[in-house]
């Protein structure tokens, strides 16, 4: 297999959650992987960066009992084709989901997104390309970094992100299970040995790392500072406590200065990864969203 080879469904893939939900569809010039199941209101699911569906390995069939719910993996993440790089911005994705959208001819009644899953939805609501509902953020990275981390982060991915090598060496170093479980420690969250394992499996291929890199290298969340007074549809902040990759104040700033309308749901001891921690607890919020959305009946 080449350097530039992706995760291989016949082989990575293999055994991959939820496989027998598992699609795939041409849309915006890219092959997608997706994965639907259930019946009901469309809920859409985003992974964050350097995830894939089996993030929601757990979380897709209990939410399936009442939603017909579709989570593709990202451009460039998982088993769909990534686009070129200068494609990974947060306008890009926006409008590469929304192509994938009209091409499954469906319209999310509500839609999730998970971390940088969250901040792309907001721009595909404020661009017109989705209409859900309500939109659910979960640990969503919306706010740009302060500080020092500000001026040094963007630059830094932006000089990962150009040189192939970088990806080469961290997809190698990726071997070693220990790397991972460290990567996995940082961001607050503890998984099992399967979620740590899937990670593993996806992240020993250069061309998902790139796509990482290439994302971080292109995001202006700038983008969603200026754009959240201006979102139309309610806002639900789902945040885990613990949570070592964005900060949970972060998601405090947002309802206090730009979304005072947004409701809060905070959950004690998990971190950045809660819906692969605590898939059921996630549920029982989607759920009472749905119905204060009047996407479900109060009795389901």
């Amino acid at each position: 297999m080449g350097v530039n080879a992706g995760p291989s469904w016949e082989l990575d893939g293999r055994d991959w959650p939820n496989r027998s939900s598992s699609e795939f569809f041409s849309a915006g010039g890219l092959r997608w992987h997706v994965q639907r199941m259930g019946r009901g209101p469309v809920l859409l699911l985003l992974h964050g960066t350097g995830a894939a569906t089996h993030s929601w390995r757990d979380l897709l069939p209990i939410l399936a009992k009442h939603f017909m719910v579709i989570a593709p993996d990202l451009p460039g993440h998982g088993f769909t084709d990534a686009p070129p790089s200068e494609w990974m911005s947060l306008p890009g994705m926006a409008g590469l989901v929304g192509s994938l959208v009209e091409t499954l001819d469906v319209q999310p009644d509500l839609v999730l997104g998970h971390s940088a899953g969250a901040a792309i939805l907001i721009r595909a609501r404020l661009e017109g390309r989705i209409t859900p509902r309500g939109l659910i953020s979960l640990n969503g990275a919306l706010l740009p970094w302060r500080g020092l981390p500000g001026h040094f982060f963007s630059p830094a991915a932006k000089l990962f992100a150009t040189n192939s090598l970088v990806s080469r060496v961290f997809a190698w170093r990726a071997r070693d299970r220990r790397v991972i479980q460290r990567l996995i420690d940082s961001t607050g969250s503890i998984l099992d040995p399967t979620g740590v394992e899937l990670y593993q499996r996806l992240i020993q291929h250069p061309s998902h790392v790139r796509a990482s890199l290439a994302m971080m290298a292109n995001w202006d969340l700038n983008l969603i500072e200026q754009g959240l007074p201006r979102l139309d549809i309610p806002l639900f902040l789902i945040v885990g406590d613990r949570d070592m990759t964005v900060s949970p104040r972060e998601a405090h700033r947002v309802r206090a200065k730009l979304c005072p309308d947004a409701k809060l749901f905070e959950l004690p001891g998990l971190g950045h990864l809660a819906h692969e921690e605590k898939p059921d607890a996630i549920a029982e919020i989607v759920h009472e969203i749905g119905i204060s959305l009047g996407l479900l009946a109060a009795n389901s």
